[in-house]
């Protein structure tokens, strides 16, 4: 089960600009989401995160959200279809992304696959490549 340290990782900016949903309601949101993940509640993490996918287009955290929930629920492989479909507009976010898609085809039994996208992503500073290290048990 993905615990709430990978959280902070998937936490909304705090730049974010203002409008329908303030920066300190996503991040809210984005905790009581995860919350709803590691307890098991998909169906209300499935409302949250796809109502900020809504409200943040181009951002990567309700995708990483739903993602979460979904390996937590044993449903990698929708995790993984959801990762690669999912779009950010920043490049560190992208990056994010697909360690976490990493993460979800090692989940999902497809080992190569995701040893391939982790490799990449590991000689990278920021959360992507720690994420990438840690899931190919590298130390830092």
């Amino acid at each position: 089960m993905v615990d709430s340290l990978s959280f902070a990782a998937c936490q909304p900016p705090r730049d974010e600009a203002a409008g329908v949903l303030s920066a300190d309601d996503a991040r809210l949101l984005t905790e009581v989401g995860f919350l709803a993940a590691a307890s098991g509640d998909v169906a209300r993490a499935e409302r949250i995160f796809n109502g900020l996918a809504r409200l943040r287009p181009g951002r990567a955290y309700p995708s990483i959200g739903l993602a979460v929930a979904w390996m937590n629920a044993g449903r990698a492989a929708d995790a993984v279809v959801l990762l690669e479909k999912a779009q950010a507009t920043d490049l560190e976010e992208r990056a994010t992304l697909a360690a976490w898609r990493g993460f979800a085809l090692q989940l999902a039994g497809r080992t190569s696959e995701s040893r391939r996208v982790l490799d990449t992503l590991a000689t990278q500073d920021g959360d992507a490549g720690r994420l990438a290290r840690s899931l190919l048990g590298l130390g830092k």
